[in-house]
């Protein structure tokens, strides 16, 4: 009898496990920033794992030139693994909707290809992660811009034909920040600010967080707070 109970007992938890292992969540794509890699969002990918995600819930496209930052912008080569990892993740995904987590130019370019592959409907949490949503100031103002693709009119420069493009539309059915304004990159001239609010602020985002970190290390440092985000 004890034999028994204790198989039963067995069997309960391994479907429990099996259960928890293939719980279904909405598929998450992780973008990273300019001259980035997706192994930026390792810590990330492990917080995701640990709470139940497997390998094919997470998308992480390999996105722009290594070599040339400056040369990369957010049209042509470099939007097409992103446009195939969102609409690959839509796709597989159980719930038919995705999670999308920026960091850097990441932020702009996914919320680029969101709005021109018309998925806004589809994504139900968007985090933007030390985003130059409102441009960079070290970029100049379009069109008296510092004279490079990353800064140009499908580029970072404040008041960009791109950035304008993607201003106060909704990309998801819930959007956050996560900024700082010790933020080498976002904040390098001095400001952080971009007509009065901070440049990784997202127009009509339901919550903004902010930390004592700089560029790399507001990715780095919160992924429990992302993966809270898109619980």
């Amino acid at each position: 009898m004890h034999q028994l109970i204790r198989s039963a007992t067995v069997i309960a938890l391994s479907f429990a496990a099996l259960q928890a292992q293939s719980a279904c969540v909405d598929s998450a794509v992780l973008v990273h920033g300019n001259s980035g890699s997706p192994e930026d969002f390792d810590n990330t990918y492990v917080e995701l794992r640990a709470r139940g995600y497997t390998d094919a819930q997470i998308f992480l496209p390999d996105w722009g030139s290594k070599i040339c930052p400056a040369c990369n912008d957010h049209s042509g080569s470099e939007e097409t693994p992103v446009a195939n990892a969102l609409n690959n993740a839509i796709a597989s995904s159980c719930t038919g909707r995705i999670d999308v987590i920026g960091h850097s130019m990441g932020v702009t370019l996914a919320a680029r290809e969101i709005l021109k592959l018309n998925l806004a409907a589809k994504v139900e949490s968007f985090v933007g992660i030390a985003g130059a949503y409102r441009g960079l100031w070290s970029c100049g103002m379009y069109p008296f811009n510092v004279p490079t693709s990353t800064c140009g009119s499908n580029g970072l420069a404040v008041s960009s034909p791109l950035l304008n493009g993607i201003y106060a539309r909704r990309l998801a059915a819930r959007e956050y920040s996560i900024k700082s304004y010790i933020d080498e990159i976002v904040c390098s001239t001095g400001t952080c600010l971009v007509y009065g609010a901070h440049s990784s602020s997202i127009a009509g985002e339901n919550a903004s967080y902010t930390y004592p970190y700089y560029h790399y290390q507001l990715l780095w440092f919160t992924p429990v707070l992302q993966a809270d985000l898109i619980d």
